[in-house]
């Protein structure tokens, strides 16, 4: 293959040159409405001006000064976090694989602090919790891991929203349970208030910890800060990434009190997590998205888009399966593979992603407007009028 770069990913056919707010700009000067905003990351959209402003302040005290210190950003997050949830403690990793690592060695520690043998973990076909080692054995889809076996021992999976699956698999050795509340790489798939009340009474049960990645659905993508917000689910443990560093590389595990003092210094750690300049921009996420208006802004396009895109449902039966999801964070479920959708989207100017090969993945910037929404729609109606009537 040609290039310097390793073949890991299928790029798409353009080279980004520059990005300000909902738009992408290659280096021809094509601009590119952002409807996956770099998986979640953009979640404020490009350039944002708080967050280019915690850059820049930042950046003329001190990019990075390692952790034998207290850093005055990486403390300001970490209270910030603390105010807006009820969470205890916070441990700042560099991604969402990372605090997912962190959560799975928190969840083991604790767990044969009961019992020897208290160190199983349970996870969701389908879901997706990154790609280090732990990652890929918490992660229910064969594909990511299949070639890199033998995977991590004692993770166990069931099906998504089948209780009585789950229920035979909880005993007193699983130390955790590992859920997305809605599975993105699954393809948009959203617990069921039953399961999760399924998930809550056997964790009681077993004294098991919950632990919810919300790597993607976290920090107001599905209308509330915390997606588990939307269910009965009162997680020991979150972990946190994609959105929180405003662009630059930062996650975040959220520990409740019980779990304050599970870790002891040496048990775990990072050279580059909570690094100072990726927490100042944290900060001023954080700072923007947790204002009122900001979380009306996000539930009222959110109506706008799952209306129209229902719409788009009954016009295109044969076309279009089903509409799920919340928040900005929507899947369009097709009859069939729907990577044609992505290439003629770029056609017109816009760029979406496609998961599970039937879903359409929407993750817009939350600072997506009206008339930009409106304008996606049309795009799309375009495609899909055209594709009806190919013979």
């Amino acid at each position: 293959m040609g290039g310097p770069l390793l073949n890991t990913y299928n790029h798409l056919p353009l080279t980004i040159h520059s990005a300000k707010g909902l738009y992408l700009y290659d280096d021809a000067g094509n601009a590119y409405l952002d409807m996956q905003s770099g998986y979640g990351v953009n979640a404020l959209g490009h350039n944002h001006d708080a967050v280019m402003q915690a850059l820049k302040t930042q950046s003329q005290k001190h990019l990075h000064i390692s952790n034998a210190f207290l850093s005055a950003p990486t403390e300001a997050l970490a209270n910030q976090l603390i105010t807006h949830s009820d969470f205890s403690k916070v441990f700042f990793a560099n991604s969402g694989t990372e605090a997912n690592e962190a959560a799975l060695k928190l969840a083991k520690k604790r767990g044969r602090q009961i019992s020897d043998s208290k160190t199983n973990v349970i996870a969701l076909n389908k879901g997706f919790h990154g790609r280090t080692a732990g990652g890929m054995a918490l992660t229910g889809k064969p594909q990511y891991w299949d070639v890199f076996k033998p995977n991590l021992p004692g993770v166990y999976h069931v099906d998504i929203n089948d209780s009585d699956a789950f229920q035979s698999q909880m005993n007193d050795d699983v130390c955790a349970i590992f859920v997305e509340v809605i599975q993105g790489e699954g393809g948009i798939r959203p617990l069921t208030r039953e399961f999760a009340m399924t998930i809550s009474d056997m964790a009681t049960r077993h004294d098991a910890l919950i632990i919810v990645d919300e790597v993607q659905t976290g920090l107001m993508r599905t209308g509330e800060l915390f997606a588990y917000q939307h269910t009965p689910l009162t997680p020991n443990i979150i972990t946190l990434a994609k959105a929180l560093g405003g662009g630059i590389p930062l996650g975040a595990m959220l520990v409740d009190a019980s779990l304050r003092d599970v870790f002891e210094p040496g048990d775990h750690g990072t050279t580059f997590g909570g690094n100072p300049l990726a927490c100042a921009m944290g900060e001023a996420v954080i700072q923007t998205i947790v204002k009122p208006s900001f979380k009306s802004h996000v539930n009222t396009v959110s109506t706008l888009l799952f209306d129209h895109l229902q719409a788009l449902k009954a016009q295109f039966p044969d076309l279009i399966d089903s509409v799920r999801g919340q928040g900005l964070m929507i899947g369009v479920v097709f009859h069939e593979d729907v990577q044609w959708i992505k290439k003629d989207a770029l056609k017109h100017g816009v760029i979406v992603n496609v998961t599970a090969s039937r879903v359409l993945r929407l993750l817009p910037p939350l600072t997506l407007d009206t008339p930009s929404a409106k304008h996606f729609i049309n795009v799309l109606k375009t495609i899909l009028e055209r594709r009806q009537k190919k013979p």
